[in-house]
């Protein structure tokens, strides 16, 4: 008995995984998160039999998961992005293992990531930014006082902020204890879907054009130096680095 929880990338459903894919073509049974996962996916499971998981509780989730697996069915439980960020996961399988029930996880291409390809730029810049922080502004989920927005914002690292476009205010009073007015931001509402919408900008003035936008879901906050072109080079392609591969020249 299996249940395969798989990631369903940001939204283009060329974003699928080959491993993805399979199975969704392979299932007879696919519970997945409704107001998130792209219809267009979907089509990949013609199939099965489909569960819109938004008006589920976590027990009948698990129910329906468990029946199917007890009874020899391939079970795919499709979350958006990629499972392990923000996808809820954890106590699916806990329940599922008490159960019994083995899982496994199949990585999907995340919406920060999509979101970076859509600007066209590296979240790590040699001698800008060197670290990635993926986090939310606290709401009806709280966030551990350690990791408040306004204590990360101290790292001046480049940040995406997730699940946090309606209270973009609130997430950039909370960024400015940290990074400075002038600092590049960007929002990108629904990365890799057909109607995609990228605002870029200054942190002292990306909430007021996201607003005029009337953005306040499905939306990820980038901020950080990394968002400006830069001249810096990896040492990764210079002749003058050597390394395991390539002598210097």
């Amino acid at each position: 008995m299996k249940v395969y929880f798989v990631g369903a990338g940001p939204g283009d459903p060329e974003l699928l995984t080959l491993k993805a894919r399979r199975l969704l073509e392979d299932a007879d049974v696919v519970v997945y998160a409704g107001s998130l996962v792209n219809p267009e996916v979907l089509k990949f499971a013609e199939h099965a039999e489909l569960y819109n998981s938004a008006s589920m509780s976590l027990e009948e989730i698990v129910e329906v998961m468990e029946r199917a697996a007890r009874q020899g069915k391939l079970v795919v439980r499709l979350h958006s992005g990629d499972p392990s960020i923000y996808g809820a996961i954890a106590e699916q399988i806990r329940e599922l293992r008490k159960r019994g029930v083995e899982c496994e996880v199949v990585p999907g291409v995340s919406s920060f990531l999509a979101a970076a390809a859509s600007l066209g730029v590296e979240y790590t810049v040699p001698e800008v930014s060197q670290t990635v922080i993926l986090t939310r502004i606290s709401g009806r989920t709280p966030v551990p006082e350690k990791e408040d927005l306004a204590k990360l914002a101290k790292h001046r690292a480049s940040m995406a902020i997730f699940l946090s476009a309606s209270r973009i205010e609130d997430v950039v009073e909370k960024l400015l204890q940290g990074y400075g007015e002038d600092t590049p931001a960007a929002v990108v509402y629904r990365a890799s879907w057909e109607d995609e919408k990228v605002i870029r900008g200054k942190l002292g003035e990306i909430a007021a054009r996201v607003r005029e936008e009337g953005i306040d879901r499905t939306a990820l906050i980038l901020v950080g130096d990394f968002l400006e072109e830069h001249r810096q080079s990896s040492k990764l392609y210079d002749r003058e680095f050597a390394h395991g591969y390539r002598q210097k020249r």
